[in-house]
Protein backbone atom coordinates (compact mmCIF):
# COMPACT_ATOMS: atom_id res chain seq x y z
CA UNK A 1 0.00 0.00 0.00
CA UNK A 2 1.24 2.93 -0.81
CA UNK A 3 1.09 6.81 1.29
CA UNK A 4 -0.46 9.69 0.00
CA UNK A 5 -0.65 13.02 1.66
CA UNK A 6 -4.11 13.52 0.51
CA UNK A 7 -7.22 12.25 -1.83
CA UNK A 8 -6.35 12.28 -4.81
CA UNK A 9 -8.12 15.54 -6.94
CA UNK A 10 -11.83 14.64 -8.42
CA UNK A 11 -11.33 16.14 -11.92
CA UNK A 12 -10.62 13.72 -14.20
CA UNK A 13 -7.35 13.99 -16.01
CA UNK A 14 -5.09 15.32 -12.93
CA UNK A 15 -2.63 13.41 -11.36
CA UNK A 16 -1.73 12.89 -7.94
CA UNK A 17 1.75 14.24 -7.48
CA UNK A 18 2.50 14.18 -3.65
CA UNK A 19 5.66 15.36 -1.56
CA UNK A 20 6.71 11.53 -0.19
CA UNK A 21 5.06 8.70 0.07
CA UNK A 22 5.46 4.91 1.41
CA UNK A 23 5.18 1.51 0.51
CA UNK A 24 5.58 -1.76 2.50
CA UNK A 25 7.90 -3.54 0.98
CA UNK A 26 8.10 -7.67 0.80
CA UNK A 27 11.14 -7.27 3.11
CA UNK A 28 9.40 -4.67 5.53
CA UNK A 29 6.65 -7.18 5.91
CA UNK A 30 8.93 -9.92 6.21
CA UNK A 31 10.81 -8.32 8.90
CA UNK A 32 7.80 -7.06 10.82
CA UNK A 33 6.30 -10.44 10.98
CA UNK A 34 9.53 -11.38 12.46
CA UNK A 35 8.79 -8.87 15.26
CA UNK A 36 5.51 -10.08 15.92
CA UNK A 37 6.55 -13.22 16.27
CA UNK A 38 9.28 -13.03 18.72
CA UNK A 39 6.81 -11.38 21.07
CA UNK A 40 9.36 -8.31 21.76
CA UNK A 41 8.46 -4.88 21.39
CA UNK A 42 11.11 -2.69 22.99
CA UNK A 43 14.97 -2.76 22.07
CA UNK A 44 15.87 -5.77 20.96
CA UNK A 45 17.54 -7.49 17.64
CA UNK A 46 15.88 -4.62 14.91
CA UNK A 47 16.75 -2.02 16.79
CA UNK A 48 20.92 -3.27 17.52
CA UNK A 49 20.94 -4.05 13.90
CA UNK A 50 19.48 -0.48 12.38
CA UNK A 51 21.55 1.18 14.55
CA UNK A 52 24.73 -0.61 13.45
CA UNK A 53 24.24 0.11 10.46
CA UNK A 54 22.35 3.64 10.02
CA UNK A 55 26.22 4.66 12.12
CA UNK A 56 28.42 2.59 9.31
CA UNK A 57 26.29 4.66 6.63
CA UNK A 58 27.40 7.70 8.18
CA UNK A 59 30.61 6.69 8.94
CA UNK A 60 29.69 6.92 12.50
CA UNK A 61 30.55 4.54 15.23
CA UNK A 62 27.03 5.16 16.92
CA UNK A 63 23.44 5.78 16.08
CA UNK A 64 20.63 6.26 18.76
CA UNK A 65 17.20 5.28 17.03
CA UNK A 66 14.49 6.90 18.93
CA UNK A 67 10.74 8.06 18.15
CA UNK A 68 11.19 11.60 15.98
CA UNK A 69 13.94 13.17 14.66
CA UNK A 70 13.25 16.79 16.95
CA UNK A 71 13.60 13.93 19.59
CA UNK A 72 17.29 13.32 18.54
CA UNK A 73 17.55 16.85 18.22
CA UNK A 74 16.11 17.83 21.78
CA UNK A 75 19.04 15.21 23.34
CA UNK A 76 21.22 16.08 21.33
CA UNK A 77 21.86 19.76 22.63
CA UNK A 78 20.74 18.21 26.51
CA UNK A 79 23.20 16.05 26.46
CA UNK A 80 25.95 18.65 25.36
CA UNK A 81 24.11 21.44 27.88
CA UNK A 82 24.88 18.87 30.70
CA UNK A 83 28.65 17.73 29.84
CA UNK A 84 29.61 21.29 29.31
CA UNK A 85 27.94 23.17 31.59
CA UNK A 86 25.82 25.43 29.88
CA UNK A 87 23.86 27.92 31.87
CA UNK A 88 20.14 28.61 30.48
CA UNK A 89 19.99 31.59 28.56
CA UNK A 90 23.32 30.49 26.51
CA UNK A 91 23.27 30.84 22.91
CA UNK A 92 23.05 28.05 19.81
CA UNK A 93 23.21 29.81 15.85
CA UNK A 94 20.87 28.28 14.03
CA UNK A 95 19.65 28.91 10.43
CA UNK A 96 16.92 31.46 9.44
CA UNK A 97 15.19 29.29 6.88
CA UNK A 98 14.33 25.28 8.42
CA UNK A 99 12.00 23.24 10.03
CA UNK A 100 10.54 24.85 13.21
CA UNK A 101 11.59 21.84 15.32
CA UNK A 102 15.51 23.21 15.03
CA UNK A 103 15.15 26.20 17.51
CA UNK A 104 12.61 25.07 19.42
CA UNK A 105 14.74 22.01 20.89
CA UNK A 106 17.08 24.86 21.69
CA UNK A 107 14.25 26.68 23.38
CA UNK A 108 12.90 23.49 24.94
CA UNK A 109 16.18 23.42 26.62
CA UNK A 110 16.31 26.39 28.34
CA UNK A 111 18.80 28.09 25.46
CA UNK A 112 18.17 31.47 23.17
CA UNK A 113 18.13 30.74 19.42
CA UNK A 114 20.27 33.33 17.46
CA UNK A 115 19.40 33.24 13.57
CA UNK A 116 21.96 33.36 10.97
CA UNK A 117 20.88 33.86 7.37
CA UNK A 118 21.08 31.53 4.28
CA UNK A 119 23.02 31.43 1.51
CA UNK A 120 20.63 32.12 -1.62
CA UNK A 121 21.65 29.10 -3.79
CA UNK A 122 21.91 26.32 -1.74
CA UNK A 123 19.19 27.80 1.83
CA UNK A 124 21.63 26.22 4.01
CA UNK A 125 23.36 28.40 6.83
CA UNK A 126 25.99 31.04 5.19
CA UNK A 127 29.04 30.54 7.35
CA UNK A 128 30.19 34.14 6.08
CA UNK A 129 26.99 35.39 8.51
CA UNK A 130 28.18 33.43 11.63
CA UNK A 131 31.27 35.11 13.21
CA UNK A 132 28.82 38.74 13.57
CA UNK A 133 26.27 36.71 15.79
CA UNK A 134 28.70 35.15 18.09
CA UNK A 135 28.87 36.63 21.30
CA UNK A 136 30.16 35.60 24.98
CA UNK A 137 27.04 33.27 25.61
CA UNK A 138 27.40 31.79 22.04
CA UNK A 139 27.93 27.72 23.17
CA UNK A 140 26.44 25.93 19.70
CA UNK A 141 25.98 25.90 16.05
CA UNK A 142 23.40 23.59 14.30
CA UNK A 143 23.54 23.75 11.12
CA UNK A 144 20.64 22.26 8.78
CA UNK A 145 21.26 20.10 5.36
CA UNK A 146 18.44 20.98 4.09
CA UNK A 147 15.93 18.89 1.34
CA UNK A 148 19.00 16.79 0.87
CA UNK A 149 22.02 19.09 0.84
CA UNK A 150 24.74 19.33 3.24
CA UNK A 151 25.68 22.76 4.40
CA UNK A 152 29.01 24.07 3.51
CA UNK A 153 30.83 22.72 6.68
CA UNK A 154 34.11 23.31 6.84
CA UNK A 155 33.86 27.22 7.23
CA UNK A 156 31.35 26.50 9.83
CA UNK A 157 33.68 23.80 11.98
CA UNK A 158 36.66 26.17 11.32
CA UNK A 159 34.87 28.70 13.45
CA UNK A 160 33.74 26.25 15.82
CA UNK A 161 37.13 24.89 16.53
CA UNK A 162 38.42 28.44 16.99
CA UNK A 163 35.50 29.84 18.80
CA UNK A 164 35.12 26.67 21.20
CA UNK A 165 31.65 25.70 19.88
CA UNK A 166 29.65 22.59 19.99
CA UNK A 167 28.19 20.98 16.73
CA UNK A 168 24.80 19.91 15.97
CA UNK A 169 23.82 18.61 12.33
CA UNK A 170 20.51 19.07 12.08
CA UNK A 171 20.07 16.62 8.94
CA UNK A 172 16.58 15.49 9.08
CA UNK A 173 16.86 16.23 5.70
CA UNK A 174 19.32 14.75 4.08
CA UNK A 175 20.69 11.15 4.25
CA UNK A 176 23.64 9.30 2.73
CA UNK A 177 24.86 12.23 1.15
CA UNK A 178 28.69 13.52 1.38
CA UNK A 179 30.52 16.66 2.30
CA UNK A 180 33.99 16.75 0.49
CA UNK A 181 34.24 12.87 0.80
CA UNK A 182 32.47 12.69 4.47
CA UNK A 183 29.15 11.57 5.26
CA UNK A 184 26.67 13.71 6.90
CA UNK A 185 25.87 13.04 10.43
CA UNK A 186 30.09 12.56 10.90
CA UNK A 187 31.02 15.99 10.71
CA UNK A 188 29.87 17.46 13.91
CA UNK A 189 29.35 16.17 17.87
CA UNK A 190 26.56 14.70 16.69
CA UNK A 191 23.95 14.20 14.05
CA UNK A 192 20.55 14.03 13.43
CA UNK A 193 18.15 12.42 11.18
CA UNK A 194 14.50 12.11 10.52
CA UNK A 195 12.48 8.86 9.82
CA UNK A 196 9.11 10.66 9.36
CA UNK A 197 6.77 9.91 6.62
CA UNK A 198 8.04 11.48 2.93
CA UNK A 199 11.66 10.77 4.11
CA UNK A 200 14.18 8.45 2.89
CA UNK A 201 13.39 6.25 5.47
CA UNK A 202 10.10 5.71 7.13
CA UNK A 203 8.90 4.68 10.42
CA UNK A 204 6.14 6.34 10.61
CA UNK A 205 7.60 9.14 13.10
CA UNK A 206 11.22 8.55 14.04
CA UNK A 207 14.62 9.81 13.80
CA UNK A 208 18.08 8.70 14.93
CA UNK A 209 21.04 10.53 16.64
CA UNK A 210 24.67 9.61 15.06
CA UNK A 211 27.85 10.02 17.10
CA UNK A 212 31.55 8.53 17.57
CA UNK A 213 31.99 10.44 20.66
CA UNK A 214 31.63 7.26 23.53
CA UNK A 215 30.66 9.80 26.24
CA UNK A 216 27.84 11.73 23.88
CA UNK A 217 26.47 8.05 22.98
CA UNK A 218 25.89 6.87 26.94
CA UNK A 219 24.41 10.70 27.67
CA UNK A 220 22.28 10.44 24.92
CA UNK A 221 21.09 6.80 25.27
CA UNK A 222 20.26 7.63 29.04
CA UNK A 223 18.48 10.96 27.85
CA UNK A 224 15.90 8.87 25.58
CA UNK A 225 15.15 6.57 28.09
CA UNK A 226 14.25 8.80 31.29
CA UNK A 227 17.77 9.88 31.98
CA UNK A 228 18.22 6.51 33.64
CA UNK A 229 21.64 4.94 34.75
CA UNK A 230 23.80 3.67 31.90
CA UNK A 231 23.93 0.54 33.85
CA UNK A 232 20.51 -0.44 32.81
CA UNK A 233 18.95 0.81 29.37
CA UNK A 234 17.94 -2.07 27.68
CA UNK A 235 16.12 -5.19 29.18
CA UNK A 236 18.68 -7.41 27.87
CA UNK A 237 21.55 -5.78 29.82
CA UNK A 238 21.34 -7.99 32.15
CA UNK A 239 20.60 -10.88 30.66
CA UNK A 240 24.18 -12.92 31.21
CA UNK A 241 24.93 -10.94 34.55
CA UNK A 242 25.44 -13.30 37.45
CA UNK A 243 26.62 -12.29 41.47
CA UNK A 244 28.06 -8.78 42.54
CA UNK A 245 27.40 -7.77 38.66
CA UNK A 246 23.67 -8.74 38.81
CA UNK A 247 23.44 -7.28 42.15
CA UNK A 248 24.18 -3.65 40.94
CA UNK A 249 22.18 -3.61 38.16
CA UNK A 250 19.13 -5.14 40.22
CA UNK A 251 20.15 -2.22 42.92
CA UNK A 252 20.53 0.37 39.76
CA UNK A 253 17.70 -0.72 37.57
CA UNK A 254 15.70 2.59 38.61
CA UNK A 255 18.19 4.93 39.03
CA UNK A 256 18.40 8.09 37.23
CA UNK A 257 21.12 10.51 36.82
CA UNK A 258 19.41 12.96 34.38
CA UNK A 259 15.91 14.92 33.82
CA UNK A 260 15.29 12.20 30.81
CA UNK A 261 12.24 11.74 28.53
CA UNK A 262 10.17 8.72 27.39
CA UNK A 263 11.53 9.15 23.64
CA UNK A 264 11.82 5.04 22.84
CA UNK A 265 10.93 3.36 19.85
CA UNK A 266 9.78 0.02 19.18
CA UNK A 267 10.66 -3.21 17.54
CA UNK A 268 8.24 -2.80 14.82
CA UNK A 269 9.78 0.72 13.60
CA UNK A 270 13.01 -0.43 13.96
CA UNK A 271 12.03 -3.39 11.64
CA UNK A 272 10.61 -0.64 9.39
CA UNK A 273 14.15 1.15 9.34
CA UNK A 274 16.34 -1.74 8.75
CA UNK A 275 14.09 -3.00 5.90
CA UNK A 276 14.34 0.37 3.90
CA UNK A 277 17.51 0.91 4.82
CA UNK A 278 18.93 -2.08 3.16
CA UNK A 279 17.53 -1.06 0.21
CA UNK A 280 18.94 2.16 0.46
CA UNK A 281 20.50 2.48 -2.99
CA UNK A 282 17.48 2.04 -4.93
CA UNK A 283 15.96 4.85 -3.03
CA UNK A 284 18.46 7.23 -3.56
CA UNK A 285 19.31 6.40 -6.96
CA UNK A 286 15.58 6.96 -7.83
CA UNK A 287 15.07 10.45 -6.17
CA UNK A 288 18.18 11.71 -8.12
CA UNK A 289 16.79 10.51 -11.24
CA UNK A 290 13.60 11.93 -10.31
CA UNK A 291 15.68 15.51 -9.57
CA UNK A 292 17.48 15.62 -13.29
CA UNK A 293 14.47 14.39 -15.20
CA UNK A 294 12.05 18.09 -13.41
CA UNK A 295 15.55 20.09 -13.49
CA UNK A 296 15.61 19.07 -17.54
CA UNK A 297 12.01 19.97 -17.85
CA UNK A 298 12.32 22.86 -16.17
CA UNK A 299 15.55 24.56 -17.45
CA UNK A 300 13.47 26.10 -20.01
CA UNK A 301 12.42 28.67 -16.92
CA UNK A 302 15.58 29.39 -15.33
CA UNK A 303 14.79 33.45 -16.16
CA UNK A 304 11.89 33.04 -13.71
CA UNK A 305 12.54 29.92 -11.82
CA UNK A 306 15.42 29.31 -9.30
CA UNK A 307 16.36 25.65 -9.50
CA UNK A 308 18.16 23.67 -7.02
CA UNK A 309 21.52 24.16 -6.90
CA UNK A 310 24.30 21.57 -5.87
CA UNK A 311 28.02 22.91 -5.33
CA UNK A 312 30.95 20.59 -6.72
CA UNK A 313 32.29 19.77 -3.34
CA UNK A 314 28.84 18.06 -1.97
CA UNK A 315 26.09 15.47 -3.54
CA UNK A 316 22.25 16.33 -3.05
CA UNK A 317 19.97 13.56 -2.68
CA UNK A 318 17.11 15.25 -3.13
CA UNK A 319 14.37 14.60 0.01
CA UNK A 320 12.67 17.17 -1.68
CA UNK A 321 12.76 19.52 -5.04
CA UNK A 322 13.26 23.17 -3.69
CA UNK A 323 12.20 26.17 -6.42
CA UNK A 324 12.86 30.18 -6.22
CA UNK A 325 10.52 32.33 -8.18
CA UNK A 326 12.81 35.07 -9.30
CA UNK A 327 11.62 38.38 -7.32
CA UNK A 328 8.24 37.09 -7.62
CA UNK A 329 5.27 35.72 -5.01
CA UNK A 330 4.77 32.27 -5.04
CA UNK A 331 1.25 32.13 -4.03
CA UNK A 332 -0.32 31.95 -8.29
CA UNK A 333 2.22 29.45 -9.13
CA UNK A 334 1.42 27.05 -6.18
CA UNK A 335 -2.07 27.94 -6.38
CA UNK A 336 -2.12 26.69 -9.82
CA UNK A 337 -0.01 23.38 -9.15
CA UNK A 338 -2.10 22.51 -6.08
CA UNK A 339 -5.26 23.13 -8.30
CA UNK A 340 -3.88 20.40 -10.59
CA UNK A 341 -2.63 17.72 -8.25
CA UNK A 342 0.95 18.82 -7.96
CA UNK A 343 1.28 19.10 -3.79
CA UNK A 344 3.62 21.74 -2.76
CA UNK A 345 4.85 23.38 0.78
CA UNK A 346 6.50 26.53 1.68
CA UNK A 347 10.23 26.20 1.79
CA UNK A 348 10.73 25.98 5.36
CA UNK A 349 9.05 29.41 6.72
CA UNK A 350 10.64 30.00 10.02
CA UNK A 351 11.15 34.08 11.45
CA UNK A 352 7.42 34.57 10.56
CA UNK A 353 5.81 32.16 12.22
CA UNK A 354 2.80 33.27 14.47
CA UNK A 355 4.75 32.04 17.51
CA UNK A 356 8.16 33.55 16.55
CA UNK A 357 6.52 36.63 16.02
CA UNK A 358 5.15 36.97 19.67
CA UNK A 359 8.37 35.52 21.06
CA UNK A 360 11.24 37.71 19.34
CA UNK A 361 8.93 40.32 17.39
CA UNK A 362 9.31 41.10 13.31
CA UNK A 363 12.84 39.60 12.33
CA UNK A 364 12.20 39.66 8.49
CA UNK A 365 13.77 42.84 8.00
CA UNK A 366 17.34 41.67 9.81
CA UNK A 367 16.92 38.79 7.41
CA UNK A 368 16.67 39.67 3.45
CA UNK A 369 17.66 36.02 2.15
CA UNK A 370 15.45 34.26 4.36
CA UNK A 371 12.88 37.10 3.70
CA UNK A 372 12.38 36.49 -0.28
CA UNK A 373 12.61 32.63 0.23
CA UNK A 374 9.92 33.30 2.24
CA UNK A 375 7.92 34.91 -0.48
CA UNK A 376 8.88 32.90 -3.12
CA UNK A 377 10.39 30.01 -2.46
CA UNK A 378 8.71 26.24 -2.17
CA UNK A 379 9.26 22.54 -2.56
CA UNK A 380 7.38 19.75 -4.32
CA UNK A 381 8.68 15.86 -4.57
CA UNK A 382 10.58 14.06 -6.27
CA UNK A 383 10.55 10.80 -4.11
CA UNK A 384 10.96 7.17 -5.85
CA UNK A 385 7.06 6.86 -5.46
CA UNK A 386 6.75 9.16 -8.47
CA UNK A 387 7.13 8.11 -12.23
CA UNK A 388 8.99 9.34 -14.95
CA UNK A 389 5.24 10.13 -16.23
CA UNK A 390 4.33 12.22 -12.66
CA UNK A 391 7.72 14.25 -13.80
CA UNK A 392 7.07 15.30 -16.67
CA UNK A 393 2.99 15.85 -15.88
CA UNK A 394 4.81 17.98 -13.38
CA UNK A 395 6.74 20.05 -16.02
CA UNK A 396 3.79 20.36 -18.18
CA UNK A 397 1.97 22.34 -15.24
CA UNK A 398 4.62 24.65 -15.09
CA UNK A 399 4.82 25.36 -18.58
CA UNK A 400 0.92 26.10 -18.77
CA UNK A 401 1.27 28.39 -16.15
CA UNK A 402 4.36 30.44 -17.80
CA UNK A 403 2.03 29.87 -20.41
CA UNK A 404 -0.53 31.72 -19.16
CA UNK A 405 1.07 33.97 -16.89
Amino acid sequence: MTFRSRKRPAKAGLREIGVGGFAVGPRARRYVGQVLRSNRLSYGPFHRRFEEAFAAEHDSRHAIFCNSGTSALHIAVQALKERHGWADGDEVLVPSVTFIATSNVVLHNRLVPVFVDVDPSTFTINPAKMAAKITRRTRAVMPVHLLGLPADMDPILEIAKRRGLSVVEDSAETMFARYKGRKVGSLGDVGCFSTYVAHYIVTGVGGLATTSDPDLYVRLRSLMNHGRDSIYLSIDDDKDAVGARLHEIVAKRFQFVSVGHSFRATELEAALGLAQLEEKDKIVKARIGLARRLSAGLREFEGRLQLPACPPDRDHTFMLYGLVLRGEDKKPLVNFLEDRGVETRDLLPLLNQPVYRRLFGDLEPKYPVARALNRSGFYIGCHQYMTPQDADYVVEQFRAFFRRY
